[in-house]
């Protein structure tokens, strides 16, 4: 294993089917005045409003409502935000959703005491807050399984002006200070949300185990994470209503991007910069343009790292390696990443989320390009990719 690091994480979490008296416990320690901020109403049609509302009730707390969060958080979201969280000096912002949700209540939480601009400030530059800064602490009750942003300080925002989705990853000052994680709130999703979650968990975990070439404590870890999305997943698809499929795919989640399985590792997310770069063209949901560009990407990329990309066929997907080169069980790996795509109903093209082939050019400028992985693309491999994912 190398690298040198130090490892913390702040967010306390609360597993199982008790989340009223979850959140009770959990957010009793912070100040009256709560922003309650969630999406589209959903949680209104299926209880969870309900749940959250009753808990804040009991735990004395003033509630402040900032609705319609949409899947990919908006610059002007956020400065709504911003207004409503300064205007009435809330101690604590509790987002009720998924990834979008959380990442949104980070930006706001990061944002609504500084008096710039802070899109320029912190996803255009990558600044982080000052010492001393005014930030406003964020808890959440999560009720999709994917992103992880329950216990890590990514926010992800979408500039549709400028064309642009960045990913700013804050310190521990920014991350949740509780998570509240019901698997059973996850039951009501619609099964294509369901599914881009899933592979958004696999893909934030392929991101940081398909990289480097020592012998790493975080790839073993990686692996056993990645064969249970893929049991669970088989489950769920079916079955979306099985608590034990739906809990593992919900800590699975959680545990593939808190910054454990990354720690003392080289790692790649090129696949997520072409990803977001598709979500700012289409407004496509994010797992979704994940799964329609990770396949091209890897047989692009597999070449030049073949001993890992075996090793992910014969530990992950248990291929027999007997009178196969590396490379061809490297191929057999991804081949069956492919399948399982479409078996469990995530996309496998990126024409089917909106992308036009006139848009390629565009999406590989607006694609940030890292050097993590085992090949640093240039813009035209990324038309190329593009073009193989159509």
């Amino acid at each position: 294993m190398l690298g040198n690091f130090v490892y913390a994480n702040p967010t306390k979490l609360y597993f199982g089917d008790e989340p009223k008296n979850n959140l009770i416990e959990a957010i009793s320690g912070f100040g009256k005045k709560v922003l309650l901020t969630y999406g589209g109403g959903s949680i209104k049609r299926n209880g969870i409003y309900d749940d959250v509302t009753a808990a804040l009730t009991e735990a004395g707390k003033e509630v402040v409502e900032l609705s319609g969060v949409m899947p990919n958080p908006t610059v002007e979201k956020v400065e709504e935000g911003r207004r409503i969280a300064r205007e009435n000096n809330v101690d604590i912002i509790l987002a009720v959703g998924g990834g979008s949700t959380i990442d949104y209540a980070k930006a706001v939480s990061v944002s609504a005491w500084y008096d710039g601009d802070a899109w320029e400030r912190f996803w255009l530059h990558h600044e982080d807050p000052k010492p001393g800064e005014r930030i406003i602490p964020v808890g959440a009750v999560l009720t999709m399984a994917g992103t992880g942003s329950e216990m890590n300080g990514g926010s992800v925002i979408t500039n549709h002006a400028t064309k642009l989705k960045i990913g700013k990853v804050f310190g521990e000052e920014v991350m949740p200070k509780f998570a509240i994680l019901n698997p059973k709130y996850t039951f009501s999703l619609p099964h294509r949300q369901m599914v881009a979650g899933i592979f958004d968990t696999m893909s934030h975990i392929l991101e940081q185990y398909l990289s480097g070439d020592d012998d790493s404590t975080s790839d073993y870890l990686a692996e056993g994470l990645m064969r249970s999305v893929i049991s669970s997943s088989r489950v769920a698809v079916k079955d979306p209503e099985n608590y034990e499929a739906r809990s593992n795919l919900m800590w699975s989640a959680t545990w593939a991007l808190n910054t454990l399985i990354g720690e003392g590792k080289t790692q790649d997310w090129m696949v997520h910069m072409i990803g977001q770069a598709i979500g700012a063209y289409t407004d496509a949901t994010h797992g979704m343009t994940l799964s329609g560009i990770s396949v091209a990407y890897y047989r692009y990329i597999m070449r030049y790292g073949t001993t890992r990309f075996a090793r992910f066929a014969e530990v992950v997907w248990g291929i027999d390696s007997k009178g196969k080169t590396e490379a061809q069980l490297a191929a057999e790996g991804i081949d069956a990443l492919e399948a399982w795509i479409k078996e469990i109903g995530a996309a496998s093209e990126i024409t089917s989320l909106g992308v036009t082939e006139d848009m390629l050019e565009g999406i590989a400028r607006a694609s940030f390009i890292l050097k993590g992985g085992y090949k640093k693309l240039t813009r035209e491999e990324i038309v190329e990719i593009l073009k193989a994912s159509l």
